[in-house]
């Protein structure tokens, strides 16, 4: 929403577009240049900052509402999307901080017990990766900024945005075992040691730099090219390139890297 108008319309009239009481909130994690990071949003009337998200259209699937919340975070479309857990505690808003008068300074409406808005929301976690070099990240007229923040140094998060952060990045790794993530993530020709250092970076650990690369080589997912990247004296490795058909294949039916 990027407008005034538009938000005053989603808060008095939104029931009528989206389905009330259910969300979705997206870990979007970004890599480059061996850093991770992931996108964070701090609303006007909210304290602490939160993951991206919104609700979702009753003419959508889950993915395309996940898919749209990416794009307007991210300027990015089609990224990689993952549904990871749904959360639906009852007390999960609690630990929230808003702020009623900013949240009228800011739209002009004060929300009583009778809006849609109100009452308990389950929330389903998507988790997306991304290039963070590559993408814009968006704010509007209620998410005042929105910026990538290092894993490892996040700030305080908002509701049960904590525990979401928690369970999208243990999905994620898992999941890296068993998906070739990393086409949009690195230069369409690579190195093995540069396709071991985006793994590496991912999962949070070591692996064997000569055994990880031939797994992915063995499954037919990379190509050696007859060209070579000189990055140094005596030092002039091979480059490789995805096999995009069997990558896409790979996506769509997983595979197992361990």
């Amino acid at each position: 929403m990027q407008t005034e108008e538009q938000l005053r319309d989603f808060i008095l009239n939104g029931q009528l577009y989206y389905i009330p009481h259910v969300s979705l909130d997206c870990a979007i994690f970004g890599y480059h240049e061996q850093q991770l990071k992931l996108l964070l949003i701090k609303h006007k009337a909210i304290k602490d900052w939160c993951l991206p998200g919104g609700y979702i259209k009753r003419t959508e699937t889950l993915v395309q509402a996940a898919n749209r919340n990416v794009k307007e975070r991210t300027g990015i479309d089609n990224l990689f999307l993952q549904q990871f857990k749904t959360f639906g505690d009852p007390d999960r808003a609690k630990t929230s901080q808003f702020d009623e008068d900013k949240w009228f300074e800011t739209v002009g409406i004060r929300i009583d017990k009778t809006n849609w808005l109100i009452d308990q929301t389950i929330s389903v976690g998507f988790y997306a990766i991304t290039d963070f070099s590559r993408t814009e990240p968006q704010s509007d007229v209620l998410a005042v900024q929105c910026a990538w923040f290092d894993i490892d140094s996040l700030p305080k998060l908002d509701f049960d945005h904590d525990e979401m952060v928690k369970e999208a990045l243990h999905t994620m790794r898992v999941q890296l075992y068993h998906y070739p993530i990393g086409y949009n993530l690195l230069p369409e020709k690579f190195t093995l040691s540069e396709i071991h250092a985006l793994y590496e970076t991912l999962l949070g650990k070591k692996l064997d730099i000569s055994n990880f690369p031939k797994k992915l080589i063995a499954l037919g997912l990379l190509k050696k090219l007859d060209e070579k990247r000189s990055i140094g004296a005596h030092r002039s490795p091979h480059l490789y390139m995805f096999d995009k058909e069997k990558y896409d294949e790979a996506l769509k039916e997983g595979l197992v890297l361990s």
